[in-house]
């Protein structure tokens, strides 16, 4: 039945989602060691709210983005040691008494975190910084986002959610319901679709080793708000070292002309502007220390 429904124009099959093993074999004697991460929590606030939920799966993989062994997903709840906002039991299932007296295995995710050179997570603004405050052993590592570091539509995806991407790029539906079903979710959208040879996999590893040069255009104009705004330039709302400004993220090739446009129209032509340019890795992307 499934295959002629695919042999038809007017039906689309999809395929539970089954995690695997291994995406290729045999795994060669030169490969790296990754670590998928999801995280539920408390709320938003990555400074006050408390992790609820910790996802993981370590796996191994090569420069070129071919994922071989896969270790088994292992999650864990944790107490908050308040009451979880009825908004987040509803986004995300987990109840007060799902985490009672539950903690995460710190000695297990340590040990993870020494053996991995590379973290990535779905939206690793958020899982970064909270996972950051619970071990610190994460600051040292290199992150990558799948959400924001995989250009999507080049394989037929026109959004980045999750399950969204399971169904486009990949024709499978997911049943799990924890945080480390979703690592393993994760893992395949970017093992599994291809572009002739290249796999999202691939796409974000390059990202991941580029230098980020972020511009800070301190001190312009508030009425230039909305044309900052247009040109890509988000608001940062102060903090220790870098007071409230618009910032823009740019390659080492976009920076010069940035500054020449910056130079131009938001600092009227003066040859010391108040600007300043950072220079980030993968050891500091998405974290607070960009910024801060």
């Amino acid at each position: 039945m499934a295959a002629q429904l695919e042999a038809s124009e007017d039906y689309r099959v999809l395929r539970r989602f089954v995690p695997r093993p291994a995406y290729e074999q045999p795994s060669p004697a030169k490969v790296h060691r990754g670590l998928i991460v999801d995280v539920e929590s408390t709320g938003l606030d990555t400074a006050n709210d408390a992790i609820i939920e910790l996802g993981l799966v370590a796996f191994e993989f090569d420069t070129h983005g071919r994922v071989y062994a896969v270790d088994e997903a292992r999650s864990w709840f944790e107490d908050p040691g308040r009451p979880i906002p009825p908004e987040c039991v509803e986004l995300t299932g987990i109840t007060d008494d799902m985490v009672r007296g539950q903690r995460i295995d710190d000695a297990a995710v340590e040990r993870e975190i020494a053996r991995a050179v590379l973290v990535i997570a779905h939206n690793a603004g958020f899982d970064r910084r909270m996972l950051e405050r619970r071990f610190p052993g994460f600051a040292d590592k290199h992150w990558g986002c799948s959400m924001q570091e995989v250009p999507w539509p080049r394989f037929g995806c026109r959004g980045s959610k999750l399950e969204y991407l399971l169904f486009r790029a990949c024709g499978e539906f997911h049943t799990g319901h924890r945080a480390g079903d979703d690592c393993l979710a994760t893992l395949h959208v970017l093992a599994v679709p291809r572009d002739g040879d290249v796999s999202p996999l691939q796409l974000l590893l390059e990202q991941a080793r580029r230098v980020t040069h972020r511009l800070w255009a301190i001190g312009t104009p508030i009425e230039l708000k909305d044309v900052l705004k247009s040109r890509g330039y988000r608001w940062y709302p102060g903090g220790s070292r870098t007071p409230k400004s618009w910032y823009r993220d740019c390659s080492a090739q976009e920076l010069e002309v940035e500054q020449t446009w910056l130079r131009e129209h938001a600092y009227d032509g003066r040859p010391n502007p108040p600007w300043r340019v950072d220079r980030y890795t993968g050891k500091e992307r998405y974290s607070e220390r960009m910024g801060a």
